[in-house]
């Protein structure tokens, strides 16, 4: 195939499938909400700088940047737009546990995984229309599409705002109940999307292989921008280490089992588009895991410990 071709190709995923994916991301919000408290909104009002820093970095400067980079790099045009789509994308699940593991500051990441996912109902879809607008290649798509973002802010109230509301009302009313289901729930989310972007990738292998080099090495680069955008904008703005390993892996972990369902609901599964982001989505977990490991192993000792 043509790279170009990447462009017409539209992935399989029957109306079933994505009825399926649509609710799995609702219950993997919910099993997120369960370890989320109202305190961790509160926090970030007593203490703003880091998850503050944060939260700017994630929404304002990765998809400012991320719009350069396709500018850059010039992509195919659903490419392109899957590289924005992913920085219009809140922190993912996954990010306060890499957090854990990279010895950062898991407060100052719990605190950007709430309020990012509650931006991100008004975030999304106004990065997505804003950047992907700007992109005289993208901004055919989704005139073709005729994407409205209103239309994206309803999807994305209905599978990441209603679940958030409804995990904080459980954990708050029934504490007891929340920490029985909030293990398995943690277990289901890895699983299930790894299952969904394994199935979304299996579904359309032979397209996948004749695209992914370009695809790998695309996202190679916009996650390291990411990571190291989060990193390094905690030091600029003197954060401490702790709280600098936190804010690069909220900024570099993107959820992006939304943008698979934002691509299956509204873009048709357009093959660029879908196979960046399915990738994305194995990549930076492994990207974590590195990052997670270079910091334990060959960064500077996070201050304060022994």
């Amino acid at each position: 195939m043509d790279a170009a071709m990447v462009d017409q190709v539209r992935l399989n995923f029957n109306p079933q499938g994505l009825l399926v994916i649509n609710i799995a991301i609702g219950l993997m919000m919910f099993g997120v909400a369960l370890d989320l408290k109202l305190e961790d909104f509160k926090r970030i009002i007593i203490s703003p700088k880091a998850p503050g820093i944060g939260l700017v970095a994630q929404f304002m400067f990765l998809p400012a940047l991320t719009f350069l980079l396709t500018l850059i790099l010039r992509p195919q045009p659903s490419i392109a737009l899957g590289m924005i789509l992913v920085a219009a994308c809140p922190g993912g699940n996954l990010s306060n546990i890499i957090t854990y593991l990279a010895k950062g500051n898991c407060a100052v990441s719990i605190s950007m995984t709430a309020v990012s996912t509650a931006a991100a109902v008004v975030m999304t879809p106004l990065n997505l229309a804003l950047w992907g607008g700007l992109n005289p290649d993208t901004a055919e798509i989704l005139r073709k599409v005729s994407l409205s973002p209103v239309d994206v802010f309803t999807t994305i109230f209905l599978i990441l705002g209603i679940p958030l509301i409804l995990g904080l009302t459980l954990s708050r009313i029934f504490p007891a109940l929340a920490d029985k289901v909030r293990k398995p729930f943690k277990i289901f989310s890895l699983v299930f999307f790894m299952v969904i972007v394994c199935g979304a990738l299996a579904a359309n292998w032979s397209i996948f292989l004749k695209v992914v080099g370009l695809v790998m090495l695309i996202v190679l680069l916009h996650n390291a921008l990411a990571l190291n955008l989060g990193y390094w904008s905690g030091r600029f703005c003197r954060l401490d280490e702790r709280d600098s390993r936190a804010v690069c892996i909220e900024v570099g972990i993107q959820n992006s089992a939304l943008g698979l369902v934002l691509v299956f609901n509204f873009f048709e599964g357009l093959g660029g588009m879908a196979i960046l982001v399915a990738w994305w989505g194995i990549w930076h977990i492994i990207a974590g895991l590195i990052t997670a490991f270079i910091f334990t192993r060959f960064a500077l000792p996070v201050e304060g410990s022994s």
